[in-house]
């Protein structure tokens, strides 16, 4: 009789066997800066998560790089909105104080920014409009490579595109380039869906749209082939690192994608599925466990790189011995 229990007897063995291992440096933790001072604020459908002005976000960069993690994906929200989120590409734009503030403070930590246009536009949506209330793709583009720009100008070590305008990599890498930031790198929102999963994210970015919903260019979650084609073209278009978002629901598409490329590969574990599990914790019906469980499906599914509203309570959880 094979017996697979000879693998499994003790502590030890099962570590020495283990196939798929959690690491503190695979993940990268998400933070909102808002203007003002002295502002740190619980975001009510992310607890534990936090609206932080800039002196507030230099204080979590320090107590977060203390604890091992060394890399953040940081979003902005601005006092004002227009059309053409303005505020976005701004030189004194929140990010850009962000960006600047966290790396005068801690010049080794590595820092993505999220480039988009949702939380900055007064409608809401991730590109400019058409006079019928259509997202256009090309002017986009345009205002897409000046956030860029003004980001590796303030120090951001790699910018993340989440919009999904059709060419946005290849662009955005001609305007890096052009720029002198041919270092800057590229993780791409390749495989992004529109996801019900992504409610209490709008809630904290304020960036849900005023009209309509995002499906004329966010993915359909009915699809699968489609994600190997939006990879490639990224990929040809000069990103670094692609990213299958959401995660959990995803992870055949994760899998997929990793037996296609040769470059890492990312996913978001979005605020859907860490409120769900953070609900599902503080009621007792499972155990705190079930969250480093979800983070190793995502690794264990493919996954070089984490992107989790987690990554702090699981680096206190494993300076705790927590994990196994």
């Amino acid at each position: 009789m094979k017996r697979f229990r000879r693998l499994r007897k003790t502590k030890a063995i099962r570590s020495l066997v283990q196939e798929t291992t959690l690491d503190l440096n695979d993940f990268i933790y998400p933070l909102f800066v808002v203007e003002g001072t002295g502002i740190k604020t619980e975001i009510p459908s992310l607890p534990q998560v936090y609206h932080f002005s800039v002196d507030e976000l230099v204080k979590e960069a320090g107590q977060i790089f203390e604890l091992g993690l060394d890399k953040i994906l940081l979003f902005g929200l601005p006092e004002a909105k227009d059309a053409l989120g303005t505020g976005a590409y701004a030189m004194d734009g929140i990010v850009q104080q962000g960006i600047r503030a966290i790396k005068a403070a801690y010049p080794d930590m590595y820092v993505v920014t999220d480039v988009c246009l949702c939380q900055y536009t007064d409608h809401g949506h991730c590109g400019c409009l058409s006079a019928d209330g259509t997202v256009i793709n090309d002017e986009t583009l345009v205002l897409l490579g000046k956030i860029a720009v003004s980001h590796a100008e303030a120090g951001a070590d790699m910018v993340a595109p989440s919009d999904m305008m059709d060419g946005r990599i290849s662009f955005m890498r001609e305007a890096l380039d052009a720029a002198g930031y041919s270092d800057v790198a590229i993780m791409s929102y390749a495989a992004k869906y529109c996801s019900n999963y992504y409610g209490p994210f709008r809630e904290a970015a304020h960036s849900a749209p005023q009209f309509g919903d995002r499906k004329t260019y966010q993915m359909d979650y009915h699809n699968r082939k489609e994600a190997s084609r939006t990879v490639r073209a990224d990929l040809e278009g000069g990103a670094d690192i692609v990213m299958v978002k959401p995660a959990l629901s995803f992870l055949d598409i994760v899998r997929q994608i990793k037996d296609e490329v040769d470059v890492p590969v990312a996913v978001y574990n979005v605020s859907g599925e860490y409120s769900m599990l953070k609900m599902a914790v503080k009621t007792g019906i499972m155990n705190e466990m079930v969250i480093y469980e979800t983070l190793v499906s995502m690794k264990r599914a493919g996954a070089d790189i984490i992107i989790t509203y987690f990554a702090k309570e699981m680096a206190i959880q494993y300076l705790e011995g927590k994990w196994s």
